[in-house]
């Protein structure tokens, strides 16, 4: 029997988001995991006490930016949209049906002006703290791999600009290292002048529009201007540190800020994986010294392992 639905448009209905999220949703298995309270303790210094406008709470804040990451949701203002028409994103946040969601300019103004670096690294920090205390983390095998993102920019709106060459970190390790054996075997140290010399420039191409990001062109990929994640993870897949680069930075050259966190933070890892791209001699160097073990994937897809200890590196 056919029947046609009458369209109730209109009708008012008393309705609880509380029924409408199912009990298994993801949001809700994660607002049940971590107390978001926590983040008045990493914020409060940022507001002024006593007088100002009231604000848009934190929490609901942090909550839409990780709605935005978990669901792959492009913008923020997409994803405003989007928790205005979503029950379960709105029960999340704690907005009922009849409150307006924030406008998606004030996310991104608090994220760019008021959340520092520093507040996001404690967010960041507390929630892989809480997963370690519950003995979800395994931080002795580390995967490092990066991934070109993108960047909003097109290629035709572009200027080439003089910028000085960044010296290589390691090399001023490198001399010093030098140095220290030379005072050690009684010899006279070579002396440092780098300081003294005009820094060396090199002409690069820079996007008018996001003069951060990079020109990038690997292989069969369309030329573009992208960004490049480098993320370092354990093996159920939590990510551990993350450092982003434009995408005209080469690998190797990114891994010194990445390999130094990880260091800081979890100084027990001794095993890595990561792309043979990223070989080089800091990577192998800070490998000598902590006896790490790597494995390189190199780019015919093989595999290699390697063992770095004081006894095996070749002098």
């Amino acid at each position: 029997m056919l029947v046609k639905n009458a369209e109730n448009r209109g009708q008012m209905e008393f309705v609880s988001l509380e029924d409408m999220v199912p009990q298994d949703h993801l949001l809700r298995k994660i607002d049940a995991a971590i107390d978001f309270r926590r983040i008045y303790e990493f914020v409060e210094d940022l507001y002024c006490e006593d007088n100002g406008r009231p604000s848009v709470d934190p929490v609901v804040l942090f909550k839409i930016v990780l709605i935005q990451h978990i669901y792959g949701i492009p913008s923020l203002r997409r994803t405003l949209e989007e928790v205005n028409m979503n029950l379960a994103y709105r029960w999340f946040i704690g907005y009922p049906l009849n409150e307006a969601v924030p406008h998606f300019s004030t996310v991104s103004y608090n994220f760019k002006h008021r959340f520092n670096h520093a507040t996001v690294e404690y967010v960041f920090r507390w929630v892989l703290k809480a997963a370690a205390e519950e003995g979800y983390l395994d931080t002795e095998a580390i995967f490092v791999d990066g991934t070109h993102i993108k960047a909003s920019a097109n290629l035709k709106k572009q200027a080439r600009k003089a910028v000085p060459k960044q010296a290589k970190r390691y090399a001023k390790e490198l001399f010093n290292e030098v140095n220290k054996d030379r005072e050690e075997h009684g010899k006279k140290p070579f002396s440092d002048d780098s300081d003294k010399k005009p820094p060396e420039t090199k002409e690069t191409v820079v996007s008018t529009t996001d003069p951060e990001s990079g020109v990038f062109h690997k292989g069969e990929h369309k030329k573009c201007f992208a960004y490049e994640a480098h993320t370092a993870c354990d093996k159920h897949n939590f990510v551990l540190g993350v450092h982003v680069t434009p995408g005209n930075v080469h690998d190797s050259a990114a891994f010194d800020p990445l390999y130094d966190e990880l260091c800081k933070y979890y100084p027990e890892w001794r095993w890595r994986s990561m792309s043979g791209i990223y070989r080089c001699t800091k990577s192998c160097t800070g490998s000598e010294k902590r006896k790490l073990s790597e494995c390189l994937r190199t780019r015919k897809r093989s595999t290699a392992c390697v063992t770095h200890s004081t006894e095996a590196w070749p002098r």
